[in-house]
Parts: structure tokens; C-alpha cells; sequence
């Protein structure tokens, strides 16, 4: 149960990440309120999966799914470049996410 809340902790990272781009500095109510709900549901899965998984695991798993996350947004949704040096450092994100998974 632990490793479902802390994905979609991870996920939720993405959803206030995005929002709080479209606030436009907390300027714009809608997306500030969905950025301020996203986070605090983030935070409390993310308090939820420490309670079984190590500190370090569970918070680079969740920075790693909310980087990986908010690239991939970005270069879909935003439309910002993708240029390879930006891609090799979203995979080796990906392959430490992994390696972290494995070991624990």
C-alpha cells in the first residue's frame, strides 16, 4: 500500500508542478486552489509511505516521479524543447529511480 501512495504522491507532485505554472504566480484562483489541494494530498502520501519506507527511498522516488514527471509535461503539454542533453538527464533520473526501487 505504501508504494500506491507514494506513486500517486508522486503523481499529484506533477498535477500542483503544472498548476502552479498556470497560476501564473498565484495570480489566477482556480489553478492556485488545484495547486494548493494538489500539494497538501501530495505531502500527506507522501507522510502516509514513510511510515513503511525508508526516508531516503521514499523521497527520492518522489522527487524522481515529480521531476521526471514535470519534464515530461513540459516537453507534451508546454511544449518546451527536448534537446539531448535534457533527454540523457531525464534517463539517468529514470535509471536512479529504478536502481533505488531495486535496492529497497
Amino acid at each position: 500500500m505504501a508504494w500506491i501512495a507514494l506513486l500517486v504522491a508522486g503523481v499529484l507532485e506533477v498535477v500542483w508542478a503544472f498548476y502552479m505554472k498556470q497560476s501564473h504566480g498565484f495570480t489566477r484562483l482556480w489553478p492556485s486552489i488545484v495547486t494548493l489541494v494538489a500539494m497538501i494530498a501530495s505531502f500527506g502520501l507522501l507522510a502516509f509511505s514513510m511510515r513503511s519506507l525508508p526516508l531516503g527511498t521514499a523521497y527520492t522516488i518522489w522527487t524522481g516521479i515529480g521531476a521526471i514527471g514535470a519534464f515530461l509535461v513540459g516537453l507534451i503539454v508546454l511544449g518546451e524543447p527536448a534537446h539531448l542533453m535534457r533527454l540523457v538527464a531525464a534517463g539517468l533520473i529514470v535509471s536512479g529511480l529504478i536502481l533505488m526501487k531495486i535496492a529497497s
